[in-house]
């Protein structure tokens, strides 16, 4: 990139935050501080307003406008994936907003970009499964803006949160302290007030949700990295090691992503599978289905759990024909 498109691109970057660290134009372009520096120096002779806090980094003095930002093609084709994206992972309530916003991107853009998206955008598309296969018609699952709002409001949030594991609802008052999407559903992690600790909240189980007039200070907070960490590292994943047939194997290539494939190794006989998973409960009863096509290799207890599953259908469908 010549000097000339980097000043137009730190020029739209200090447009975009209150303020801008130069740590993070430097990052960004691949320059020196000193480089940034002398970057900064030019805009503000070009007749540029920026100002600086010291310590803290450049912003733009208030009343300052830049003309409306004209985007290329492949940016615009860039914009047009990430919505595609975003549409199938968020909720009722973000998708709202973000058709809205895109309207107003795609307003701004030139003719041939518009024609440039109108003939790739029915050729993209993320597939996802069935809604009805993915989520309770029983909750709302609506609440990212809410939740989006409490965190930069630092208030807390009161809302029922169902609990799979016991069936049941309880009330909850939480310091919301970090949006994160991992294993197909947004999680909300905050600070339980109920529980008195830090917990992990899947957004669609949540109902009732509204935003208190209570604040709170999330600088106590700041071990919920930490708690984070451990999640994603794997600490509440078990490993399940599965050899499916060679010919089962091939019809179950999607639908193994979702059950938290990790790797496999292929044999002329069989295809073993390792996943890691939160649910081993719903992973018996997703393999109750293969029959004999699949060999729990480990663990012990996933093989227990799907024999007392295939045990009481056979006495189920027994007692039906006895009765007829």
């Amino acid at each position: 990139m010549n000097r000339i498109d980097r000043l137009s691109a730190i020029l739209i970057q200090l447009q975009s935050k209150q303020v801008v660290r130069a740590q993070e134009i430097a990052d960004r372009f691949d320059i020196s501080l000193r480089t940034v520096y002398r970057d900064i120096r030019a805009l503000e002779e070009a007749g540029v307003p920026v100002g600086a806090e010291a310590g803290v980094g450049y912003f733009l003095m208030e009343g300052y406008n830049l003309p409306p930002v004209k985007f290329s093609k492949e940016e615009a084709g860039a914009i047009l994936m990430a919505s595609k994206l975003a549409e199938k992972q968020t909720d009722r309530s973000i998708k709202k907003h973000l058709y809205d916003a895109l309207l107003k991107i795609r307003a701004a853009l030139k003719v041939e970009e518009k024609e440039y998206l109108e003939s790739i955008e029915n050729n993209i598309e993320v597939l996802h499964l069935p809604e009805s296969l993915l989520n309770n018609p029983g909750f709302p699952d609506n609440f990212l803006t809410d939740i989006q709002s409490a965190l930069a409001q630092k208030k807390v949030i009161n809302f029922d949160y169902y609990a799979s594991y016991r069936d049941e609802f309880t009330n909850r008052d939480v310091e919301p302290l970090n949006l994160s999407y991992y294993s197909r559903h947004w999680h909300l992690i905050g600070y339980c007030r109920l529980r008195k600790s830090l917990r992990d909240f899947r957004s669609d189980r949540i109902m009732k949700l509204r935003t208190t007039d209570k604040t709170f200070d999330p600088s106590v907070h700041v071990d919920y990295r930490s708690y984070l960490d451990n999640i994603m590292s794997g600490s509440d994943l078990q490993e399940v090691v599965v050899r499916f047939s060679r010919k089962l194997a091939r019809y179950i290539d999607e639908q193994k992503y979702y059950m938290g494939f990790v790797e496999r190794t292929k044999t002329p006989e069989y295809e073993e599978m390792k996943f890691m998973t939160a649910h081993l409960e719903g992973f018996a009863h997703w393999l109750l289905q293969f029959s004999d096509e699949a060999q729990i290799v480990s663990p012990c207890s996933l093989q227990e759990r799907v024999i007392q599953l295939a045990e009481k259908t056979l006495l189920y469908y027994r007692t039906q024909s006895e009765r007829a």
